[in-house]
């Protein structure tokens, strides 16, 4: 019995779904049902029950779940002590985010990690939020980074430094003449907004209903780069996270306007798979995104 077979039965019933096993392990689904009957067959005992497209555990499954995750926990803690212990950090490190997390947020402390441990191989993908929960959860990334980080079954969060949220408008807007507004000089203005089903839009929209105010949506986008062109050219004003917009706001495309009152942060957050064991290089990554 090899440690292969072992993962890929839990991965089974982890996703409760040989296609989504075949991709965590590389192989096809005709491959992850071989070793599943290669492992009833050498213990004798039926591991899962099959009900159409979904799978589940038996009683001995369960039992043979239970440690066989453990033995893999141990196997890869046991690989982990092992790299750490080497000249020089190495090994792949796979990361899901949204844009503009990606490209604001990330960019200096992506640099200075690969200049640090030019032998780890990071891939950074670009994806929606529900996809970052998604393939985390399925284990084709190893962390995944979100706005708003909500707890999910399988899903534990590390917290990162927030975003500060600011009031954005075009130069010739009235607004732009001012240093500070109150919040809710923002009622019935035309505003550029995030579509309605991203975290940001509904945190807006939230903080919008909290303080009675109603404003006008002109035009729903679903990244950053969009909104801040429509608010340029004068569609409207819009509230973003202040690192998104500095270029804009040095070349003067872009007017920031304080809150008077009121400060706004989007929170920001690292989602790992629960029984997940982090590798020194994500170890690395996740302390200098806490330490920027």
């Amino acid at each position: 019995m090899q440690i292969e077979s072992l993962k890929v039965f839990c991965d089974l019933v982890e996703s409760r779904s040989f296609s989504q096993a075949a991709v965590r392990n590389f192989i096809t689904q005709s491959a992850v049902s071989q070793q599943i009957k290669g492992l009833e067959s050498r213990f004798d005992v039926a591991l899962l029950l099959r009900d159409g497209r979904s799978v589940s555990p038996t009683e001995a499954g369960r039992i043979f779940y239970e440690a066989a995750r453990e033995m893999l926990d141990k196997f890869e803690s046991m690989q982990l002590e092992l790299n750490s212990v080497g000249p020089e950090m190495a090994g792949t490190l796979r990361v899901a985010t949204i844009y503009s997390v990606g490209i604001y947020e990330m960019s200096l402390v992506v640099k200075t990690f690969l200049k640090t441990y030019p032998k780890v191989n990071l891939h950074l993908e670009y994806c929606q939020g529900a996809r970052v929960y998604e393939d985390c959860l399925k284990g084709t990334v190893d962390l995944g980074i979100v706005p708003y980080p909500k707890p999910r079954k399988g899903i534990r969060i590390i917290s990162l430094p927030a975003d500060k949220l600011v009031l954005i408008c075009a130069p010739d807007h009235p607004f732009a003449r001012r240093r500070h507004i109150e919040l809710k000089r923002l009622d019935g203005q035309n505003f550029v907004a995030f579509e309605k089903n991203i975290a940001s839009r509904r945190a807006i929209d939230q903080i919008f209903e909290e303080n009675g105010i109603h404003v006008n949506i002109v035009v729903e986008f679903n990244n950053i780069e969009t909104i801040k062109r429509s608010v340029e050219i004068g569609a409207g004003v819009s509230i973003v996270p202040l690192m998104s917009v500095q270029r804009e706001l040095q070349s003067r495309a872009l007017t920031q306007v304080q809150f008077t009152r009121e400060h706004f942060v989007r929170p920001l957050g690292i989602i790992v798979r629960s029984r997940h064991v982090l590798t020194p290089a994500a170890e690395k990554l996740i302390e200098l995104m806490q330490n920027p």
